[in-house]
């Protein structure tokens, strides 16, 4: 018998768990998939207010979103950085003046501290316009911050479990009923092929794109979800610009489109619109937007980028609020939380939309409306509360690198620097006593040793190839098919 039961292990479910854990409840997770396996490994790996969203006067979310970024990054400051963002101006597109006043505001209402102001740059003489085009003469440059996205979900879920959660990977939610005052859940393990069952005095339906699909199918609630499935979809191609800073174009459909650098030699580029309907499968780029990215970063940069230079490209459906907006860009990107209790007496929060930047303002806000029900819930514990390897000052990153490499000399400086970004202070436990490249296990290619995949496997619920070279780690950029099969002929021999 749990308090909360949570479908969905994406960013809002694995932040809800972990919240309500650290209140002293008990808790279930169930994800029909791997952690972070839709949307929430396919964003723009941004932590950030969205200047744009200003444009729509969503100044609430805006404040919001900004107030976040920098407690986010003091959480886990391994896998979050701050990053300068810079705008070209195009001078048949929005008003100097007016991006002025939107970077003002920008740096104004959200509690700035340690990120650096807003300013304006002469794009003729500073190393970010010798990318562009000649006639971008005038820019400004802004203060956001850099995530690996799935990586803030599996923390999350790692601390959920050390809390005590019950997180259960390739677990389907397969019926439910609500009676005696409390939910009735089967489960199908997909990894066991076992059937299972739990209950619960709570169900958060925090299942992303499948909200709909747990509420009518699962459930059979038959309600109309007010749910806008929207694809957004990235490409990245080889290195685009030799600086760390990232560029955000806009475009005149009065989108924007960013231009980030990635994984050291890589550029990403995205994102789009699109609307697809009722069906959250549709997660795959489509031939017209690689053709949209390239035309739109073709508008400003000086080397033309093509379809053919696409290395890799992802997409992902953003289960956003229906507010009545006619174009999927103008629709709100706030989340919005709706708790009923069908017959049975049980309760039911459903959540709508949601940005990964405030995903833990999401998490306290829920157990903020469950409160009444769940009266033995302690108070509010998230902010400032490290995530697993977190536990460092945001400014001491070289310092923990270099610790590493003095712990560890075997390991290459790229390779001691990846550890770090990924695991903060628990690398040191992934290389602990070796002293050879021997010791770091049989070799899957790039800088992938196997004690590193023991790790994933016994600590972060990785099963498959999949899971680590895409979500766990990017280093499916660098491996080839020989290194996969290597990798998943080691799992398929010490998988559980």
């Amino acid at each position: 018998m749990y308090d909360i039961a949570v479908i969905g292990g994406g960013v809002n479910g694995c932040g809800i768990a972990r919240d309500a854990a650290g209140r002293g409840l008990k808790v279930l997770l169930v994800e029909q998939s791997d952690l972070a396996s839709g949307t929430s490994s396919a964003s723009t790996k941004l932590v950030h207010g969205g200047l744009r969203y200003l444009e729509q006067y969503d100044f609430r979310l805006v404040r919001e979103s900004l107030l976040e970024r920098e407690v986010l990054w003091g959480m886990a400051p391994h896998i979050i950085k701050p990053m300068r963002f810079v705008l070209p101006h195009h001078k048949g597109l929005r008003p100097a003046w007016l991006i002025r006043l939107g970077l003002f505001l920008y740096d104004h209402i959200g509690g700035r501290r340690r990120l650096p102001a807003c300013r304006s740059i002469d794009l003729r003489t500073d190393a970010a316009g010798k990318a562009l085009k000649d006639h971008y003469v005038k820019g400004f440059e802004y203060s956001d911050c850099w995530v690996d996205d799935a990586r803030l979900v599996v923390l999350n879920a790692m601390d959920a479990a050390a809390r005590g959660v019950d997180i259960r990977v390739r677990t389907e939610l397969t019926g439910a009923n609500c009676a005696d005052g409390r939910w009735h859940l089967d489960l199908t393990d997909h990894q066991g092929g076992k059937e299972g069952h739990a209950e619960a005095r709570v169900l958060v339906n925090a299942a992303g794109p499948w909200v709909a699909e747990v509420l009518n199918t699962r459930l059979k609630l038959n309600r109309q979800a007010r749910i806008r499935l929207v694809r957004g979809s990235h490409i990245v191609v080889p290195r685009l610009f030799d600086h760390q800073r990232a560029y955000i174009f806009q475009n005149a459909d009065q989108r924007i489109v960013f231009a980030i650098p990635y994984e050291h030699d890589f550029t990403l580029i995205g994102t789009t619109d699109v609307d697809v309907g009722d069906d959250p499968r549709a997660a795959h780029i489509s031939a017209a937007e690689i053709d949209y990215l390239c035309r739109a970063v073709n508008e400003y940069f000086a080397a033309p980028v093509s379809p053919d230079d696409v290395v890799w490209s992802y997409a992902g459906i953003r289960p956003l609020y229906d507010d009545g907006s006619s174009a999927a860009q103008q629709a709100t990107r706030d989340y919005v939380l709706e708790l009923t209790t069908p017959d049975g007496g049980a309760a039911l929060i459903n959540v709508f939309g949601g940005k990964i930047t405030t995903y833990r303002r999401l998490a306290a806000e829920v157990m903020q409306r469950l409160s009444p029900l769940l009266p033995t819930m302690g108070a509010a514990w998230t902010r400032g509360a490290a995530l697993p390897g977190g536990d460092f000052a945001i400014d001491a990153l070289e310092s923990q690198i270099a610790a590493l490499k003095t712990a560890c000399p075997v390991l290459a400086p790229d390779h001691a620097h990846r550890l770090v970004r990924a695991y903060g202070t628990r690398a040191a436990s992934i290389v602990a006593d070796v002293k050879t490249e021997a010791e770091l296990g049989a070799h899957f290619g790039a800088d992938l040793y196997e004690r590193e995949v023991e790790y994933l496997v016994r600590h972060e619920w990785a099963m498959t190839a999949e899971d680590i070279l895409w979500r766990r780690t990017k280093l499916g950029l660098r491996v080839d098919p020989e290194d996969v099969k290597r990798l998943n002929r080691w799992l398929d021999r010490h998988r559980p």
